[in-house]
């Protein structure tokens, strides 16, 4: 599916005298004179495939017909000499799909004309907002304007209603987070090969990282968790900035992002490359319940539901660890849930009560947190749902603990 199906499965949705207005979003400064990498706004991605700033899309429906009109910076041949060469009207035509391209200055003339020659009665803007104390997105600001400008105007949030239609992977999109899946298996193995006691966690993330960079994923998912010892006992560790010290466990949760697509993946391994017997048996309650999800996993069910599968096996397994005496003591030592979406975002899509559908990629990703005994251990694949079940996508990165120690033995230097 190409993104102008993309389009055209939103516009199906769409009331007539309907206009979209979808920002690429801006570079946000670091400090004085250095931005933060950017990363594209998700709805533009989706509806355009193109990641650069300072781009608009905007469409107008009205008698069943849509208009729609893409807008990027003009090049400017003395901004490229120092920032690099910036995508000509035909380039972002292949990509988009899209025939009418035209400069960034012209566009609120286009939104003055369409709101002056026709009666739009509803704008879709994407209103997402994480939590209170985030700053407003570029996305928001802007269509804060728009309803100062136009208050007769409907407001609708474009993310609720493309959020609906990125939960169904297409077979491109399946295949991006296939090959994202695979660079990450690969930069998996090379941490592997490397670790060893009295490394710091931030140089078993870069030999994670550098391989993945090599194999030409240019982003990650989010920032690579590699926490040992009583730091994997924290979710979303992130400093790694500790010692790993011998006899401890790795904790890692990361992904390759390929054309912007993620991957989302948690092992965890012993730095010495040997588990202790008490590490193993917490590690194969996990391995279980890992296992018995992604057997369950099918359409029609639910995510609570697989979290309750998940409860289950690791409550038990916690019961003949002799940590607990009643299964539903299990949040002692397991606080999250055991899945969520994959896709343009990490946390791809809110699934909450949802059934689930084919086509959807989904974690799967118990763990135990155990931290009298500094033991975080969390096993996390990526689920696609088919017809009848699920295929493991991740099935290639190794995750017995019998394999972890032989690949780990066969690489020690």
């Amino acid at each position: 599916m190409s993104v102008a199906e993309h389009r055209k499965r939103l516009y199906e949705l769409l009331e007539d005298n309907t206009i979209v207005l979808s920002y690429a979003g801006i570079p946000l400064h670091s400090n004085e004179d250095d931005y933060y990498n950017f990363e594209v706004n998700s709805q533009f991605y989706y509806l355009t495939g193109l990641e650069r700033d300072h781009m608009a899309f905007l469409a107008f429906k009205t008698k069943g017909q849509v208009m729609e009109t893409l807008f990027i910076e003009e090049p400017q041949p003395l901004q490229e000499r120092w920032t690099g060469k910036m995508p000509t009207i035909e380039e972002v035509q292949q990509v988009s799909q899209i025939e009418d391209v035209r400069y960034v200055e012209d566009l609120d003339a286009l939104v003055s004309r369409y709101m002056g020659r026709y009666h739009v009665e509803h704008a879709y803007f994407d209103l997402y907002r994480c939590s209170v104390e985030d700053l407003m997105d570029y996305n928001a600001l802007k269509a804060e304007e728009f309803q100062a400008k136009y208050p007769g105007v409907t407001m609708n949030d474009l993310h609720g209603i493309c959020v609906g239609l990125r939960e169904v992977k297409d077979a491109d999109e399946i295949e991006l987070v296939r090959k994202a899946i695979n660079i990450t298996r690969q930069g998996l193995d090379n941490l592997m090969a490397n670790l060893k006691p009295g490394m710091m966690e931030y140089q078993a993330q870069a030999d994670f990282e550098y391989m993945c960079r090599k194999l030409g994923a240019k982003k990650f998912s989010f920032g690579t968790i590699a926490a040992s010892g009583i730091n994997g006992c924290m979710m979303h560790y992130s400093t790694n900035d500790s010692v790993i010290e011998d006899d401890s466990l790795l904790l890692l949760d990361l992904g390759a992002k390929y054309q912007n697509y993620c991957s989302d993946i948690s092992r965890t391994y012993p730095a010495n490359g040997t588990f202790t017997q008490r590490q193993k048996d917490v590690y194969n309650v996990v391995l279980k319940a890992n296992k018995e999800v992604a057997k369950t996993a099918r359409p029609g069910m639910t995510l609570r539901e697989l979290n309750d599968v998940a409860k289950q096996v690791l409550g038990e397994g916690l019961i003949e660890l002799g940590l607990i005496e009643d299964v539903e003591d299990v949040g002692q030592y397991y606080m999250h849930g055991v899945s969520h979406s994959i896709g343009i975002d990490c946390h791809d899509a809110d699934f909450a009560g949802q059934k689930i559908q084919p086509g959807w990629i989904i974690s799967d990703e118990p763990g135990l947190y155990i931290d009298e005994e500094k033991i975080g251990i969390r096993i996390e694949d990526d689920l696609l749902i088919t017809e009848n079940g699920c295929e493991v996508l991740s099935k290639d990165i190794i995750k017995e603990p019998d394999e972890i120690e032989a690949f780990m033995k066969a690489h020690k230097g």
